[in-house]
């Protein structure tokens, strides 16, 4: 692991943190779906830097590359959220508190909670990231796995049951199980999902239609927002972003249980009644999660995200075992990109602040929503279409009945509890 390599690793970082930063500002466009887009133009890539380094050293800049992207859109990512009401599946509980905290000319106080609960989880992540995968390689990760079922349905009960009212328990109940079966079908069934671009997954159109494009439909309604103003003072202070940290530390190791849901327990056994808090606990969440996908990637060869299920596949087992070469390298791309996520969310928090006024939000989110609809069919093809169509439809329905959008991370959670007591069902 000479010089050389480092400054290739941190030229890397530098270069995903710039697509990290336009993943994460664009609203319906996830960070895994440019690591899908880099795994299909690998072999390019691969020829491109063996030009000016080893072919050896080709696999771990380019993962750090995806490594950084993902780091930095878990911090960007929340400002769409914001400013345009269209979250990524890990902010969709943040819509509500930060869009009143808009309506209050606020917009950069939620953005300054959010960029200070990631900075917080992320430091705490790289600072936690090698004593825990010393003990998750020492007989801890075999004891965790027993209770992975029984976490998930608790989880899953949780958020059923933290709904208001009879009738809001009903249908989230239903909205796991509707959710729950379309992912099943996803990720079981040999639906073609070949576009024009190469072969995608169907992951994407379902949880774009899920979670992303009934923001954006939603969001047409919205009136025009207030003036926004910045007083540049940190809103929050550490507390928040700890807590983010235990619940991440769950979210990050058992699979399905995303930053959403995380926040869904977290607001149940930590909860914070401070908009800005609240905000800053969910962002937490999902830099750790992000961060720590590298461990579970380290110690069980999964990944839990699908920027890291790309890494494996272009790096394979080398990243495993204790502190490996590889290993260290992804933590200090991850490392760099905290830093810069950090600032970057703070700098495009401000550029929307000044384009809110002067920008027609709802001729941006039909712009959004045909440039998604343009991006499944180049990356899944008609039947990817098909998969968007049925999210879509499925997502708008706690639009309806005024309820949670959290019950739809059963999209995830509930085909692994299906997998743990059925075992294969297709």
């Amino acid at each position: 692991m000479g010089p050389e390599l480092i400054l290739l690793v941190l030229a890397a970082c530098l270069a995903g943190s710039l697509i990290g930063t336009f993943t994460g500002a664009v609203p319906g466009i996830h960070v895994n779906t440019l690591a899908s887009i880099m795994l299909v133009s690998y072999p390019a890539l691969e020829s491109f830097i063996s030009s000016f380094t080893s072919v050896s050293n080709a696999p771990i800049i380019v993962s750090s590359l995806i490594m950084s992207a993902s780091v930095v859109h878990s911090f960007v990512d929340f400002v769409p959220s914001v400013f345009i009401g269209a979250p990524d599946p890990d902010e969709a509980l943040t819509v509500l508190p930060g869009h009143r905290l808009l309506m209050q000319g606020r917009g950069m106080c939620a953005v300054r909670a959010a960029a200070i609960g990631s900075v917080i989880g992320a430091s705490s992540a790289l600072l936690l990231a090698i004593p825990l995968q010393y003990l998750m390689l020492h007989g801890l990760a075999e004891r965790l796995d027993f209770f992975t079922i029984s976490i998930l349905l608790f989880t899953l009960t949780a958020i059923v049951l933290k709904e208001r009212g009879i009738g809001n328990k009903v249908w989230a109940a239903l909205l796991v199980v509707a959710s729950g079966v379309l992912g099943l079908l996803c990720m079981e069934l040999p639906i073609p999902s070949a576009g024009i671009l190469g072969e995608g997954t169907l992951l994407f159109p379902m949880l774009t239609g899920l979670f992303g494009v009934p923001a954006l439909l939603s969001s047409f309604k919205n009136a025009s927002v207030p003036e926004q103003r910045d007083d540049g003072i940190h809103p929050v202070d550490h507390v928040p972003g700890i807590k983010g940290v235990i619940t991440g530390t769950i979210a990050g190791w058992y699979p399905g249980i995303t930053a959403t849901a995380g926040a869904s327990l977290s607001s149940i056994f930590l909860p914070e009644n401070r908009p800005e808090r609240f905000i800053s606990v969910v962002a937490s969440i999902g830099t750790v999660t992000s961060i720590f996908s590298l461990v579970t990637l380290s110690v069980s060869g999964s990944g839990r995200s699908g920027t890291v299920l790309v890494i494996r596949d272009i790096i394979g087992n080398s990243a495993s075992g204790f502190c490996s070469p590889e290993f260290l390298l992804l933590l200090l791309s991850s490392a760099a990109a905290s830093f810069l996520g950090y600032h970057l969310t703070i700098w495009v928090g401000k550029m929307m602040c000044g384009l809110t006024n002067r920008i027609d939000t709802a001729v941006l989110n039909k712009g959004v929503l045909c440039m998604i609809v343009i991006l499944v069919v180049l990356l899944t093809g008609p039947f990817g279409l098909l998969i968007l169509a049925v999210s879509v439809l499925i997502g708008m329905i706690p639009l309806d009945v005024e309820g949670s959008r959290v019950p739809l991370s059963g999209c995830l959670m509930f085909p692994v509890v299906v997998h743990g007591l059925f075992g294969q069902v297709f």
